[in-house]
């Protein structure tokens, strides 16, 4: 066991384990890091002992252990400890808290949602509810932020929070007290029907819920469509827990099949398989992917490709293929430390290059932007030297993350400044939300479900008038062209966030899919006889 020197205080004690924890268990490797540590010790000692001005010794070494991890790779990273709580529960899948989901609209918190068993939920709190006093204290017209309002919402289970609720069906406020608890947060953004006997599940995040949630929406769409296609949505999902996403792959490939490897300078090879506990390991499978699909996405990604089991429709994948581990720090900070680099059944190691710095690493999507991958598959060089096949022959390549099977690119036709400047000033969330609150009784009456809301619902012309009236008093100007240009997407979009504002997420996304070109090219290929021309087997 390693045996660290005594540092003279406590922020050099941080360094010295730190790097004790990287090193291998030899005894000449330990002595060498030993030396270094002291290195470290001597010359935190010396400036805090000798420097001419005092310093904020808690800075300086947290800055230190910033510039070795870059020196690295671009993700092993440094967690304060006061940030560690705050970065792990996307991961975790949980948080403390009241259980609503909220916008600031005209500097006020507004409930667009309650979660389900929250214990917001239970009290009877509702969307549209608007928060005007925390704690007897005004929260609105203050010009209050997302954080602050998380800040004061936010706390450990059972301590209690007094909220005032103005509510239109209330001449007074409404106060509750909520008891805060433990609240899920979903990692599965949506599951429907797209299509009869075609299912299709969109994922995040891999969080420790996400197979969990998985099966639950899978279950679901079997028993109540009878599915016999699935479409599983990994656009934008950047990754998270490495044994969540061996265990979704494990979903859809049969018994005895190689998932991914791992393997480090200080971590053996890791290999892990496949079980006969798949809940899709017959049926057609399609994965949609792009240039934010990472880590995670790309193991289970990888596996549906070099397996033939599915079709992989979109653009390149981000190029993901290092994994970290979390080291805990004596003061409750934490680093999450490159440990190992994984390959996909083939062998293809898809991470890119890194050796020309992170400025350069994290400019490699401008940068294919820039070169017009994101329009032409004809864009992208592979190397030949990372030239892999799949089960059934097909060239595949390493280096460079998952390239799809089916390249669909980039859209820009409905694309206009008018458009970006509606966006960038929050005119189409705040207008939908307040649209729906003005509405929302009415609304929910007239249309039971999406479904037909998704029918019967549209963006007339005494809506848009109203839209661009309410863009005008937000100092979004209109602009006739760009209007024209991207008035479809501008409808979709607002007709998606009302959807969602009514329902839910799944709502947003049966919604905002019917201008999806990923989604329309995977339907299309249900339709037609890709899968066969491909050499891409449903089992």
């Amino acid at each position: 066991m390693l045996t660290l020197p005594p540092p003279m205080n406590r922020y050099s004690r941080l360094c010295s384990i730190f790097l004790a924890l990287m090193i291998l268990p030899m005894a000449s490797v330990r002595a060498q890091t030993i030396n270094q540590a002291e290195k470290i010790d001597a010359l935190l000692n010396m400036v805090s002992y000798a420097y001419v001005d005092s310093v904020d010794q808690k800075k300086i070494t947290e800055d230190a252990i910033r510039a070795l991890l870059k020196e690295l790779d671009p993700h092993s990273v440094y967690i304060p400890a006061e940030e560690l709580k705050e970065v792990n529960e996307p991961l975790v899948g949980k948080f403390e808290g009241v259980g609503i989901q909220f916008n600031i609209l005209e500097d006020t918190i507004m409930v667009t949602q309650t979660i389900p068993g929250g214990p917001s939920e239970k009290l009877g709190i509702r969307s549209g509810d608007r928060i005007v006093t925390i704690n007897d204290s005004s929260v609105a017209g203050i010009g209050i932020k997302n954080n602050d309002v998380l800040k004061k919402l936010r706390g450990d289970k059972g301590t209690k929070v007094k909220v005032g609720i103005a509510r239109r069906s209330e001449k007074d406020l409404v106060l509750y007290t909520i008891t805060r608890d433990k609240i899920p947060l979903f990692s599965l953004d949506a599951s429907y029907e797209a299509a009869p006997g075609v299912g299709y599940i969109k994922i995040s995040r891999f969080a420790d819920t996400t197979v969990d949630e998985f099966r639950d929406a899978l279950a679901k769409l079997k028993q109540e469509h009878n599915i016999q296609s699935l479409i599983l949505d990994l656009s934008g999902n950047g990754g998270g827990y490495l044994n969540r996403a061996i265990e979704l792959a494990d979903e859809f490939l049969s018994t005895g099949k190689r998932i991914v490897y791992t393997e480090g300078r200080s971590q053996p090879r890791q290999e892990s398989y496949s079980t006969n506990a798949g809940g899709w390991e017959k049926g057609k499978l399609i994965v949609l992917v792009d240039e934010s699909s990472a880590s995670a996405s790309e193991i289970v990604t990888g596996a549906v490709q070099d397996w033939d089991r599915g079709l992989v429709i979109g653009r390149r994948t981000f190029a993901k293929g290092l994994v970290q581990k979390p080291f805990p720090l004596p003061d409750g900070s934490a680093v999450r430390l490159t440990i190992a680099r994984y390959h996909t059944p083939s062998g293809r190691c898809i991470q890119k290059p890194y050796a020309a710095g992170d400025e350069n690493y994290d400019l490699d999507i401008s940068k294919r932007f820039e070169h017009g991958e994101l329009y032409s598959a004809d864009s992208i060089k592979f190397i030949d030297s990372l030239k892999y096949e799949t089960n059934a022959g097909r060239v595949v390549y390493g280096g460079g993350g998952i390239m799809p099977d089916l390249f669909v690119p980039l859209d820009t036709s409905m694309s206009s400044k008018y458009y970006d400047d509606l966006r960038r000033n929050g005119v189409l969330n705040d207008f939908s939300l307040s649209y729906v609150d003005e509405r929302r009784a009415s609304l929910k009456s007239t249309y039971t479900d999406v479904k037909s809301f998704g029918r019967g619902f549209y963006c007339d012309e005494n809506f848009m008038k109203e839209f661009i009236a309410y863009a005008e008093k937000k100092n979004v100007k209109h602009e006739e062209k760009g209007f024209k240009t991207s008035e479809k997407l501008i409808k979709t979009q607002l007709k998606a966030l009302i959807a969602r504002d009514l329902w839910n997420t799944t709502a947003y996304y049966y919604i905002i899919n019917d201008i999806n070109n990923f989604y329309t090219k995977a339907l299309e290929s249900l339709r037609d006889d890709t899968f066969s021309k491909l050499k891409i087997a449903a089992n």
